[in-house]
């Protein structure tokens, strides 16, 4: 049995302490959180009976817990993770791994230094249909064409977390990682030179935050790709979910027809459902007419929100029970994170970023 303390209650908090409730090897011993509203929350959704704290450190201590997972603000995520570590704990964290690179690569180094396993909430890595997305690629030749966004018409209680989460990082960056880490693996390429572009359209920001970003990353082997990422009333439901890879051979695209219609962007499940691939063949025939047809796959597998984080558990368990060598895996997120680090770099510079 995996003792686990629960540091966060939030959307994706909650989900990841229900998966641990409704795994056997895990046993939840606290759950922590600044709002006393949301722990109660899911403590009661949980079915009660659990610790609660408010103070992340003294759940710590006073827990003495296995594993640790994290699923707060980012300005917590360096100084919580490696007080676990030090702990003996092992560290799920929620995406992205730290407000900085360097914060991250500190996050890393205490992992290994304290020889325990972390793994980061990289979800789309646990969906069927996004591991079928990346391996098709992988049929398209090279250079690739990687074009993506995920813009979000956030209102209500959403955009009050949107808010919080831009007064310490920038959609860009929150939302980024999980998308040039697909990019790195359909290219399996080093990036070389990243550029930014950033827009502030409203003033219920801190000063200097930005609630839009793009940006657009060169590969070593010449693929590039774009990202683009919004969150604010403001928004636009249009096209504001575009997944698509295109190579010399043709191209894939994720059909997402659920994921459309009024509200759309603002539904998480939205921004993960894949319904369907499409693979396009670029082939011709002597009359430049095409030689195939598009093919569509489905994988049949299509997780929910909630169905996901508990895949994600699933395999936090494995790393654990299975001492699975994680270092391509920390290492990686390091790397995603240097790319939109760059990319905000670039924005507030006006230069492109050389890696």
């Amino acid at each position: 049995m995996i003792k686990i303390l629960c540091a966060g209650a939030g959307h994706m908090g909650r989900s990841h302490a229900l998966a641990y409730h409704n795994i056997p090897e895990f046993e939840i011993v606290g759950i922590c959180t600044r709002s006393a509203g949301s722990r109660e929350k899911l403590n009661d959704e949980l079915g009660g009976g659990y610790a609660l704290y408010d103070d992340f450190y003294k759940a710590l201590e006073e827990t003495k817990p296995d594993a640790v997972s994290i699923s707060t603000y980012p300005d917590t995520h360096a100084p919580y993770a490696k007080a676990a570590f030090e702990a003996g704990c092992d560290v799920f964290i929620e995406k992205p791994l730290a407000e900085t690179v360097e914060e991250a690569e500190e996050i890393v180094a205490s992992a290994k230094a304290n020889g325990r396993k972390l793994v980061i909430g990289y979800i789309l890595r646990h969906h069927p249909s996004w591991q079928k997305f990346i391996e098709m690629s992988h049929d398209l030749g090279k250079p690739l064409v990687m074009r993506m966004n995920l813009n979000q018409q956030s209102f209500g209680d959403n955009w009050n977390t949107h808010k919080n989460l831009m007064s310490s990082i920038s959609p860009i960056v929150d939302c980024g990682v999980h998308y040039v880490d697909v990019m790195c693996q359909m290219t399996r390429s080093k990036p070389v030179r990243v550029a930014g572009l950033g827009a502030r359209l409203t003033d219920e920001l801190p000063e200097g935050k930005i609630n839009y970003g793009h940006l657009q990353v060169t590969f070593e082997d010449g693929s590039v790709g774009w990202y683009e990422a919004g969150w604010g009333p403001m928004m636009s439901e249009t096209a504001f979910f575009v997944k698509d890879v295109v190579g010399p051979n043709g191209c894939v695209t994720i059909e997402a027809k659920d994921a459309a219609g009024e509200g759309a962007s603002a539904d998480v499940d939205a921004h993960t459902k894949t319904n369907t691939l499409r693979r396009h063949f670029s082939e011709l025939d002597e009359n430049n007419q095409f030689v195939k047809k598009d093919e569509w796959v489905e994988t049949g597998d299509e997780p929910d929100h909630d169905g996901l984080c508990h895949r994600e558990q699933e395999y936090f368990l494995k790393a654990i029970q299975e001492n699975i060598d994680l270092t391509d895996h920390m290492d990686d997120a390091i790397n995603s994170m240097k790319i939109v680090a760059a990319a905000d770099k670039s924005f507030r510079t006006g230069e492109i970023v050389h890696l």
